[in-house]
Order: C-alpha cells, then sequence, then structure tokens
C-alpha cells in the first residue's frame, strides 16, 4: 500500500533531527529486508556489500513501479499514456474482430507480487498476456486497476465503440442450429 508521507519543511538551516530522520528511515523501509541503521552505520567511507546493494535496488524499482502507478493517473501522465495509445506502443488486440485496436496496459489486483501486467481492449473489454517475456515479469500494481478505465473517463472521445460482432459457427456455410449443440 502506498502512503502519504508528511515532508517537513528544512528550508531553514536546522539540518533534521535524528528521530525525524529515524521516523523518515522507517516509512521509507518498504518491505522490511533494509533498515535506515544499516544503512547509515558505521563509516560513511565504507561501500554498501553486493547483497545490501542488491536489496536496496529492489526496494528502488519498487518504490518507482508504485510511484508510476499513481502518476500515471494524473493529468500529466494520462496525457503522455495517451501518447502511447495513440501509437499502439502496448500493441493490439490480437482478436480478429476488434480490427487492430491498441492495448492499454492494467494490473489486476493493486497489491504489489500479485499478478503481472496484463493487457486491456476498451473494444472487446478483455485482456491478454502480453507477448513480450520482458512486460510479462512487470508487476501489475505498476499500472493498477485503474490506469485504462481512468484514461476513458477523462478523454471518453476516445473510448472506441463496443464490438458486437462475434463469429459464426457454420459448417458448408450453415449455422450450426442450438439443438445440434445438445447432442
Amino acid at each position: 500500500k502506498i502512503s502519504t508521507i508528511p515532508v517537513p519543511d528544512y528550508s531553514s538551516r536546522n539540518p533534521p533531527s535524528p528521530s525525524a530522520a529515524r521516523e523518515v528511515g522507517q516509512t521509507l523501509d518498504l518491505n522490511g529486508d533494509i533498515k535506515m541503521d544499516d544503512l547509515t552505520s558505521g563509516s560513511d567511507k565504507e561501500e554498501l556489500d553486493d547483497e545490501m546493494r542488491e536489496a536496496v535496488e529492489k526496494s528502488a524499482r519498487h518504490l518507482y513501479g508504485l510511484i508510476h502507478a499513481r502518476f500515471i493517473i494524473t493529468s500529466r501522465g494520462l496525457a503522455k499514456m495517451l501518447e502511447k495509445y495513440k501509437k499502439a506502443e502496448f500493441g493490439r488486440c490480437p482478436r480478429v474482430l476488434c480490427h487492430n485496436q491498441p492495448l492499454l496496459p492494467v494490473g489486476l489486483s493493486d497489491q504489489p507480487y500479485t499478478k503481472s501486467v496484463k493487457l486491456y481492449c476498451p473494444r472487446c473489454e478483455d485482456i491478454y498476456n502480453p507477448k513480450s517475456t520482458r512486460h510479462s515479469s512487470i508487476d501489475g500494481a505498476y499500472y493498477g486497476s485503474t490506469f485504462p478505465h481512468m484514461l476513458f473517463q477523462v478523454y471518453p472521445h476516445l473510448l472506441p465503440p463496443k464490438s458486437n460482432e462475434r463469429y459464426v459457427p457454420r459448417i458448408f456455410g450453415f449455422k450450426i442450429h442450438d439443438i445440434a449443440k445438445q447432442h
């Protein structure tokens, strides 16, 4: 969960108190793996060992992803994502009857580490797995479940008409009657 972190004003020449620094450090402890005391203890000249550096980088990537989910639903973020949508940078719907409709990324959950990102087609209102393995390894929470729907709330004129076209199975050109499906 993302919580708002009150940022104290340190514009005066007084540096933050040790207790304030500790409080911010505890707030930034994202998943319990890294404590601010671990980062600040010892000499400033000591370098973080590889394991600690890797943990810090992992937590930084996670924090960046959660910030990304919040940013893309702001007016500026929506405008940037709209440009990507218009260029079909997220791909096109694989369903033939959607006529190459551009897709949008969506998370099935807002909780991190539960589901990877999926691609949403606004025409058929279905979701698909990304073709690229690079994209399928991205956490869905980094886009959130709100994004594509918020985009079309802000830009309703871009919402494509729903596809009423359905494939009709036929044998030798004849529709298969419902009674034939029962046998």
